[in-house]
């Protein structure tokens, strides 16, 4: 069974509006802070949101007041609304559980993602 499965990407026009999900496994998803990161052609992944257990939020500036990540305990699930998109955001989205201790490291094996693409 894979701890994480991501889906919801697409092809949308720039200004546009998607929302990703992520379902986790309960022994990755409880008690930890959840985040979105992305990967776009040629880049490292970057840490994009992360949502801790009890609701608290934190972005990266280049999507604050764009993107709102959530999550429901109860169905182990963590979301990505992303509005006013623009063609820079166009990348592979994963998601992860942060590892509590070391800056930078997650806790769960990648899944697949999802593919975003802004573009006209």
């Amino acid at each position: 069974q894979a701890q994480l499965v991501e889906s919801g990407g697409g092809l949308v026009q720039p200004g546009g509006s998607l929302t990703l999900s992520c379902t986790a496994s309960r022994r990755l998803f409880r008690d930890n802070t959840m985040g979105w990161y992305r990967q776009a052609p040629g880049k490292g992944r970057e840490l994009v949101a992360e949502v801790t257990s009890d609701g608290n939020t934190n972005y990266e500036d280049s999507v604050k007041g764009r993107f709102t990540i959530s999550r429901d305990n109860a169905k182990n699930m963590v979301f990505l609304q992303m509005n006013s998109l623009k063609p820079e955001d166009t990348a592979v989205y994963l998601c992860n559980a942060l590892h509590p201790q070391w800056t930078g490291y997650v806790l769960g094996s990648w899944g697949q993602g999802t593919q975003v693409t802004v573009s006209s």
